[in-house]
């Protein structure tokens, strides 16, 4: 359920109040009791931050080929530092028998 902000034109009382999207507006001041509570036009209390959001995705106007491109990027990142790479042999592994000494 969403948050709206009210406040009364008569008195300046604010108040947010929690209601359902079918709710009607309230229209009464809880404090003064004048008709004169108006519903507030408030910003998002919160902002999403970091890779693979809105804001960073499609800046550039370059559509879903924008999008695409910052995902392929993000996901050709280098081994952290410190990880041990593993590199191929130089020379084939030995193909002899290994010797069973009996002695």
């Amino acid at each position: 359920m969403p948050i709206y902000a009210y406040r009364c034109e008569a008195c300046g009382f604010e108040k947010d109040v929690l209601q359902k999207l079918s709710d009607a507006p309230l229209t009464q001041c809880p404090s003064c009791g004048q008709a004169s509570f108006a519903k507030l036009v408030t910003a998002a209390g919160f902002q999403l931050k970091g890779s693979g959001w809105y804001v960073t995705d499609f800046r550039g106007g370059g559509g879903a080929s924008s999008a695409a491109g910052s995902t392929a990027s993000s996901t050709s990142e280098k081994p952290a530092a410190g990880a041990a790479t593993v590199a191929p042999s130089a020379s084939p592994p030995s193909t002899t028998a290994p010797s069973t000494d009996a002695s």
